[in-house]
């Protein structure tokens, strides 16, 4: 027993003289003068810029360690080159005078740089792909900055999550954030689907930043049923899906802009039969007006988009 206690206690002693002199060489200014020298670049300026931008910070700036912008061993991330540097330029001045000189390209906050120079930054690398047409879009023509949407400096970038992006796109579109709270819409807030599996924020080919050319082709994305083509078509279904219909909320149901038979009768007269609509006012007997109660004109047109039956001409099979 006597000798494993020794043992132990040699043992000990020699873990603390490797750990001392381990210590000992690490602090010296020679041994850190080789360290700094073999460092990269980057390593170098992550070191300068987490002196004061570190956990202690007022705002989490250090997050950017959690982000794939921060992946050094990836040489298509900034931070395989000059690390903070890369988006914010070589900022000399600032780390002489943090107080009295910002960096040279800032995102955020009252010294932020006009947000074409800070989208110039990420547009160096973040051209190709969906960001394609951003030259000449709706958002760049109203100087939105990339930063406007997107957090960098997080592991999880809000507006590419589904559940959360509606809530950024809200911050700015107000009139669709009530429209999808009404009782038929498409379901946004329930995470379903995003904003933009029907738009492209970075610019796009067709109108009001649709991912495809008309809206129609947006529509079948998800609609393809109502593609066609038909041997009968209904000739508003096929030039414009919202001829009937509001994308993004309404009070009627299927997202329709009005009720049938008001809806309908915008294009239809009642040449063919009477399609006097039921006001609930008077009941009437039963006859020509009763066709338009409960579904209305789709208790007999029920294939309003289109029909393939050789006696579907008035789409009612």
């Amino acid at each position: 027993m006597r000798r494993l206690l020794v043992a132990v206690g040699i043992y000990a002693g020699l873990l603390a003289l490797i750990a001392s002199s381990r210590s000992g060489l690490a602090q010296d200014p020679r041994a850190m003068g080789e360290a700094a020298a073999t460092q990269s670049p980057a390593k170098k300026v992550v070191a300068q810029c987490t002196l004061c931008h570190n956990e202690n910070w007022r705002y989490p700036v250090w997050a950017i360690f959690q982000s794939k912008h921060a992946v050094m061993a990836d040489q298509r991330t900034p931070f395989a080159n000059r690390a903070c540097e890369t988006c914010h330029g070589v900022s000399d001045n600032h780390v002489a005078n943090a107080v009295a000189m910002p960096p040279k390209v800032v995102f955020r906050g009252k010294n932020a740089n006009p947000a074409s120079e800070q989208n110039q930054v990420c547009l160096a690398c973040h051209q190709s792909g969906l960001r394609m047409h951003w030259k000449g879009s709706l958002h760049e023509a109203s100087d939105v900055g990339c930063v406007s949407c997107h957090q960098i400096h997080t592991g999880r970038d809000r507006v590419l999550d589904k559940i959360t992006q509606p809530e950024v796109c809200f911050g700015c579109h107000k009139a669709q954030r009530e429209q999808i709270n009404r009782i038929s819409h498409h379901p946004i807030k329930e995470g379903k689907i995003a904003c933009s599996q029907c738009h492209n924020p970075h610019g796009s080919a067709g109108p009001t930043l649709l991912v495809k050319a008309t809206l129609n082709e947006t529509c079948f994305t998800c609609h393809a049923e109502k593609r066609g083509p038909f041997l009968w078509e209904h000739s508003p279904a096929r030039e414009d899906c919202t001829n009937c219909h509001t994308p993004h909320g309404s009070i009627h149901r299927p997202l329709l802009k009005a009720r049938v038979p008001w809806l309908c009768q915008e294009c239809h007269s009642s040449i063919l039969h009477p399609s006097t609509a039921y006001s609930g006012n008077n009941v009437s007997l039963p006859g020509a007006p009763d066709r338009v109660l409960a579904r209305s004109c789709l208790n007999c047109h029920s294939q309003v988009h289109g029909s393939n039956h050789p006696a579907g001409a008035r789409r009612q099979r």
